[in-house]
């Protein structure tokens, strides 16, 4: 069976009752972990499941409708046993459902209650709309993503949502549960996508500080101002990247194309434009596999911008069990990217193809007590 399962968090189970990608972000991850992972959802988002996303993979998915005190009752089952509960409701939503934390810690006082949302549970944004861009934006990210000269620019992975949400509810349920090892006491958990974006500017505020003046985009010393911390174009049109902080390395890369005068000019401002314009000549001389090979080993920090196709035929990721495959039914398989923490005695196991809506239902309330005529009722009824 799914919970069948290893890891470090064997024996936890987490209710999941978020949609779209912070919150099943997150229980992917408890999930990839040991924890097992029930995904709750209403019949009505039947439509808008994406049966192939990877983030639902080891997890069981079962639908029910809260909105139906029948549905709620079997909620509350579930919970009698539970560990964690993970939603991604707007506030207010899961206390018009009956479904809120006051309500879950009635049943069950050790629980440990997780909420994502873009703005928070307090604040004069709590009631506000929002996504990705809009969390970056107010939380002063997206502000210095883009050239200095134009305009900001949506990165195209969602980190409000992933960094800013997902990661910081897992850290959050997991400071939880420790405490609860200690105390026996649950607790309730207020993520901010946009506190977790806010987070993320640590070394910019510490910079601006310590300048006296605004970070700006795409014009400070880790974004595109030096020569020394830059992208540059290749000869057929590839990209790579130089990361060279550390005058050590930099000093490398000087000497290798023999201008070992810009070494100590590395954060030189009167003499930076003839400097980015001398890399770029060179780093246009030859193609991307070129510098590749040119490159290698020779201690500057460096790295070609690759296509997510060329990641995931890239031999070093599966090496880290990082870019994996799925093996579903009728021979199925997806590519999956791999769990990040590896622990040594209780690691991570990626498994479990991505459950079809709602494919565990019967299964759960079987293990509930349900019976098949109870089970076909409920069904009827759009309860589950």
């Amino acid at each position: 069976m799914a919970h069948a399962k290893t890891g470090a968090l064997k024996g936890v189970i987490v209710l999941d009752l978020s949609r779209l990608l912070p919150g099943p972000y997150a229980s992917m991850i408890l999930a990839d972990h040991g924890a097992r992972v029930i995904a709750v959802e209403d019949r009505r988002f039947a439509e808008e499941y994406f049966p192939d996303n990877t983030v639902n993979r080891g997890k069981q998915h079962m639908t029910l409708n809260l909105k139906s005190e029948p549905g709620r009752e079997i909620f509350f089952e579930l919970v009698r046993n539970a560990d964690v509960v993970l939603e991604g409701f707007r506030p207010g939503v899961t206390g018009r459902l009956g479904v809120d934390y006051d309500s879950v810690r009635a049943v069950n006082p050790s629980i440990v209650y997780c909420s994502i949302t873009g703005y928070g549970q307090i604040g004069d944004y709590a009631g506000e709309v929002g996504h990705d861009a809009n969390y970056l934006s107010l939380a002063g990210v997206l502000d210095l993503i883009g050239e200095a000269a134009g305009r900001p620019v949506i990165p195209g992975i969602q980190i409000a949502d992933l960094a800013g949400g997902g990661m910081n509810a897992v850290i959050g349920i997991m400071m939880a549960l420790f405490a609860r090892e200690k105390t026996g006491q649950g607790q309730y958990i207020d993520i901010s996508m946009t506190d977790g974006c806010l987070s993320l500017l640590s070394l910019a505020l510490n910079i601006q500080q310590t300048a006296g003046q605004n970070v700006r985009r795409g014009d400070w010393f880790l974004s595109h101002r030096y020569a020394c911390y830059n992208t540059y174009e290749t000869k057929d049109g590839r990209y790579l990247s130089i990361g060279a902080v550390e005058n050590r390395f930099w000093k490398n890369l000087c000497v290798f194309f023999e201008v070992p005068q810009y070494a100590p000019l590395q954060y030189n401002d009167e003499r930076r434009k003839e400097i980015l314009e001398f890399f770029e000549k060179q780093f246009r001389s030859r193609t991307l596999d070129q510098w590749k090979k040119t490159l290698k080993g020779l201690e500057i920090c460096w790295g070609p911008v690759k296509h997510l196709s060329e990641v995931l035929e890239d031999p070093f990721f599966s090496q880290r069990e990082m870019v994996l495959e799925l093996a579903g039914k009728n021979g199925r398989r997806l590519k999956a990217i791999g769990a990040v923490a590896k622990l040594s005695h209780t690691p991570p196991k990626v498994s479990g193809f991505p459950p079809e809506f709602g494919e565990n239902t019967r299964e759960i309330l079987l293990e509930l007590g349900y019976n098949d005529s109870r089970i076909e009722s409920l069904a009827s009824q759009g309860i589950t």
